[in-house]
């Protein structure tokens, strides 16, 4: 019984801290209630990394000026948006984690991908241990023909599958999902801590090894983070996020983490008979079906990474019928809309407690960005006056506690495409006015408070 119990510890499923004991709260991440107990793995892992030749183990330190970087370091997606997300494309010898509700699309977006690469002369191992053989064959036979180097293989046993990488020397790798992985030496069910944890490091190992990418499917928990450890994320280079409702044909891919690229750049995606398409103009596609002499509705203009996207923010205020006003936010902060409430009960005289707002941002995307408060006080006055916003006008600016509104960043790549898009007028921030230069065919108006956006309307 001793020894059972020694060969036994607890994890955290947060961060992963290991204890030989339970405890009520992590000492590592301050959660409580995280600790699981699970078997500890064997001696037989470190046999299996020993199996795994990495080049250039023990070779001598070297400066930076002497590491050489090539172009073909970077192996394009067949996809300009993934590639956007990823950085010009994915790094060799990277892992990457790909997360998202069920049915979202995961598994058809890296098909397409495999295709893609294989149709470009790679070779790519796709590993499935949730769908047979015929299984991905009838999806695949919806995406189109594939032709090239790809191969199939239906296995859960990190071993096997460690073998076959290692056989075939792939390209690129694709394991849908972690959390059906297992390997024989932890005797814990696959999609506990310590399988998740012990298969991504031989994953990892494998990637870093060989040089080879390698693509992770993972599960997401209803709180929307991927299910397992939270040291799953720290171990991989880069965590993607495919965002959206699964009823909208529209589908986000947002970078969390990337070692390789920026965070803040997105992928648009369309959800079709014949797979995903990617979305080349996304500001055509939130703004398309705008309903036309309608009171709160808004088109402001939010900056993710380097791309400006136009969108649709949408208000509606009502009369409350019960003793307190219900707040409604999708597509935005909860807390921002109740702040930007008081800020025109407090500053404008708006009497906002008696009236139940509900806040939307079309199109299905969600946007935390503080350059769209502007629109969203101009979005519910617009509602609580009934009064049509013009729908040639772009609002875009940060407001203050005190009313101010204040200065963003890019301002001028955002006029662009208000312009590019046929907008005639723009209501932006006075700082931000006057760093600009005139620009033909649009109008620039400038505004420091709340109170003088209001009078446009």
């Amino acid at each position: 019984m001793a020894k059972a119990k020694n060969n036994t510890v607890f994890f955290c499923r947060e961060c992963g801290y290991e204890s030989a004991k339970w405890m009520g709260q992590c000492p590592a991440c301050r959660e409580w209630n995280s600790f699981v107990e699970e078997p500890v793995a064997s001696e037989k892992k470190q046999q299996a990394a020993e199996r795994i030749r990495v080049p250039g183990r023990g070779a001598a330190p070297v400066r930076i000026t002497e590491i050489s970087l090539e172009e073909q370091d970077r192996t394009p997606t067949g996809f300009g948006e993934l590639d956007r997300v990823l950085g010009s494309g994915i790094v060799k010898g990277s892992m990457v984690l790909v997360g998202g509700d069920p049915g979202i699309g995961k598994s058809t977006l890296l098909l397409q991908v495999c295709r893609n690469l294989a149709h470009g002369g790679k070779k790519v191992l796709y590993i499935s241990g949730e769908e047979s053989l015929k299984q991905i064959k009838m999806r695949a036979n919806r995406i189109g023909s594939i032709d090239g180097e790809l191969y199939f293989f239906c296995e859960t046993n990190l071993d096997r599958i460690s073998e076959a990488v290692q056989q075939e020397n792939p390209d690129v790798v694709i394991i849908d999902s972690i959390q059906t992985m297992y390997r024989e030496d932890v005797t814990s069910a696959p999609g506990s801590v310590s399988q998740v944890r012990e298969s991504t490091s031989l994953l990892m190992q494998l990637a870093k090894g060989l040089g080879i990418t390698i693509f992770i499917v993972g599960h997401v928990t209803k709180e929307g983070v991927v299910a397992g450890p939270r040291v799953l994320e720290h171990m991989v280079d880069t965590v993607l996020y495919f965002e959206g409702d699964r009823n909208d044909t529209y589908r986000i891919l947002r970078a969390v983490k990337n070692r390789f690229g920026s965070t803040n750049e997105v992928g648009v995606f369309e959800m079709q008979g014949q797979g995903l398409v990617e979305v080349t103009n996304p500001s055509e596609m939130m703004i398309s079906g705008r309903p036309k002499e309608a009171s709160g509705a808004v088109v402001a203009c939010s900056l993710e990474g380097t791309r400006p996207i136009l969108l649709e923010v949408q208000a509606l205020v009502t009369a409350t019928n019960f003793g307190m006003a219900r707040r409604t936010a999708n597509g935005v902060d909860y807390n921002r809309i109740n702040i930007l409430l008081a800020i025109l009960e407090k500053r404008c005289g708006y009497a906002m407690s008696r009236y139940d707002a509900y806040v939307n941002i079309a199109g299905g995307i969600r946007m935390n960005e503080p350059a769209l408060d502007l629109a969203v006080v101009m979005a519910l006055v617009s509602s609580f006056k009934n009064r049509e916003v013009d729908p040639g006008m772009l609002i875009f600016g940060e407001v203050g506690l005190s009313g101010e509104v204040r200065g963003v960043s890019q301002a001028a790549q955002r006029v662009s495409e208000a312009k590019k898009m046929g907008f005639t007028t723009c209501v932006l921030p006075k700082a931000n006015l006057g760093k600009m230069k005139s620009v033909p065919g649009i109008r620039l108006i400038g505004v420091e408070n709340v109170r003088e956006a209001i009078e446009l309307i």
